[in-house]
């Protein structure tokens, strides 16, 4: 089941084998449709369904058919052709998921990138995917987008055009002036190969850039379809996702989910638990899911009040560390409800699919949920590769139809997987109770901080360049609001200091996204390292949570 690189129909180069795909083809795993075909045939069935719920905004099925047609003939008005990336920088609007549908249609390639990120991720995104289109708010909580886009025009040849949306500059190319394009006739359409890749989702790791990860139509279908069945999903269903669109939790849940399973999808675009209890008290919501804080904070807003969240039947919760008592505090409390850890990364969606029933209400606390049946994990000594047994801690791995189909940049594929096809996922753990995953640890360098991978080398090569910085290393510190944050353990230069105040005005100066910055810094003569000069990071990290512990959150 190895893979080797091949060329998909829009020119990527991706890892395929043919042998894994007859395999996965005949299983039923893998379909030759697309999301095009799933959302026609929903029209066709009941176009007044409501689709999309934000605010007071209601999206239907014909409503946003008619807008995601519009779109595709705009794209290709525009010249765009299939294998064409298209960005969008939005946050949780309406807009993002029609996008997403056009982009299917068109036979584009979606590029999400968070809201979040600044003039330096934001520059290097679109340069890496070799965008050709942008769409982007104008002002969204006083940042102005568009400005920052056109400030990196000169930097990106390829990007034709920036589409701006809820706003505006005289003479702007407007998310209005794209529905203005006639609605694209089916003979208009691409046939679109289920092989070809449909995304591109940046994922920080521990080399400091971010790295594009490859999804097919094949890959995510499988993801979107047996997911809905395994939370039961159907037509019932309201679904409440406070997780970003822009990341694959809230891309699977709000943009293809409501055409697949007949539910509906409520979108928030600035998440406060107040809001996030309204919108589930108005609008009944029956799933929703996201970081451990979503969670924490939903249980403290609606203590005293259970009845703002009793139409909740499922609380899934993952991406960052997870506390096995919240889990318990929200299963007490809300007894009408499964709340369960799960987990997965952007490579690898769903390794694990939480649980199934009350009955495995301890489970979903003690462990990261029960492996997706289709799913192949294996734990392994991470020196070795050897297997372990079950109950030994080691390095997880893991393949399946729902796998990525390798990174944009192949390099990144070095190391990335071992002989047999599995990814490595970064994490270490242990097989429980026969097909139940715990998360022990973590093998990579990053911080999850609400949900949001940070690379720590980013952050450090940017401070390294401070005059007042010698040496820097940052580690994950607990913090009972974010899951985690940044500690910055700083060597000074002679005679100089350097204060929180300093690094953020610094690192701002640089445009790095602000959820990045270190919110916790410790001055040291000396760093502890390995005789080879390494910096021991898991000293670092003990010695951060040990801070934590101490200190307010």
């Amino acid at each position: 089941m190895t893979a080797t690189l091949r060329t998909d129909p829009g020119g990527f180069r991706i890892r395929w084998s043919d042998t894994t795909a007859q395999a996965y083809r005949a299983a039923g795993h893998w379909r030759d449709e697309t999301l095009t075909a799933v959302a026609r045939r929903a029209v066709q069935a009941d176009p007044g369904r409501v689709l999309l719920i934000e605010g007071d905004k209601r999206l239907t099925r014909g409503e946003a058919w008619g807008m995601a047609s519009r779109l595709a003939s705009f794209f290709i008005e525009r010249g765009l052709k299939p294998g064409d990336v298209v960005s969008v920088q939005l946050p949780n609007w309406v807009e993002a998921a029609v996008i997403g549908l056009a982009a299917r249609m068109a036979g584009l390639i979606i590029n999400p990138i968070p809201p979040i990120y600044r003039e330096s991720e934001l520059g290097y995104i679109l340069k890496d995917c070799g965008a050709k289109m942008i769409f982007t708010p104008h002002v969204f909580r006083r940042h102005d987008y568009r400005a920052m886009v056109e400030g990196l025009r000169a930097e990106l040849p390829a990007l034709k055009d920036v589409v701006t949306v809820r706003g505006g500059e005289p003479g702007d190319l407007r998310y209005e002036d794209a529905l203005a394009a006639p609605e694209a006739a089916d003979a208009d359409l691409p046939s679109v190969d289920s092989s070809a890749v449909m995304m591109v989702m940046y994922t920080s790791g521990t080399t400091g850039r971010a790295k594009g990860v490859l999804h097919t139509h094949y890959t995510y279908d499988y993801r979107v379809r047996t997911l809905g069945a395994a939370c039961g999903l159907g037509a019932d269903d309201v679904v409440f996702m406070p997780s970003p669109v822009t990341h694959i939790t809230g891309a699977i849940w709000c943009i293809d989910m409501p055409w697949v399973w007949g539910s509906s999808s409520v979108l928030i675009d600035v998440w406060a638990a107040e809001e996030g209890i309204q919108c589930i008290e108005t609008n009944r919501c029956t799933v929703s899911g996201g970081a451990t804080p979503f969670l924490r904070q939903l249980l403290d807003t609606a203590e005293g009040r259970p009845e703002a969240i009793a139409s909740l039947r499922l609380f899934f919760c993952g991406g960052t560390t997870v506390s096995p008592d919240l889990i318990r505090e929200a299963s007490e409390k809300h007894p009408h409800g499964l709340f369960f850890r799960a987990y997965g990364s952007t490579e690898v969606p769903s390794v694990t699919l939480g649980i199934s029933g009350r009955a495995e209400t301890e489970l979903g606390a003690e462990t990261d949920g029960k492996i997706d049946p289709t799913n192949q994990v294996k734990i392994v000594d991470p020196e070795t590769d050897a297997e372990l047994p079950e109950g030994a801690e080691g390095e997880i791995l893991a393949r399946g139809p729902e796998q990525f189909a390798g990174y944009l940049s192949t390099a990144d594929n070095d190391g990335a997987f071992d002989d047999e096809g599995y990814f490595r996922m970064g994490d270490l753990g242990r097989r429980v109770h026969g097909d139940y995953l715990v998360i022990t640890g973590r093998k990579k360098d990053i911080i999850i901080r609400s949900g949001e991978n940070i690379s720590p080398k980013e952050v450090e090569d940017l401070l390294s360049t401070h005059p007042a910085v010698t040496e820097v290393a940052i580690v994950a510190m607990p913090s009972a609001t974010t899951g985690e944050k940044g500690c910055a353990f700083i060597i000074p230069a002679q005679g100089q200091t350097i204060d929180l105040a300093e690094i953020r005005r610094f690192l701002d100066e640089a445009g790095l996204a602000r959820q990045k910055f270190p919110e916790h810094v410790v001055l040291v003569d000396d760093l502890p390292r390995v005789p080879s000069g390494k910096v021991r990071k898991d000293v670092l990290r003990t010695r951060a949570r040990e801070l934590a512990e101490g200190a307010p959150a």
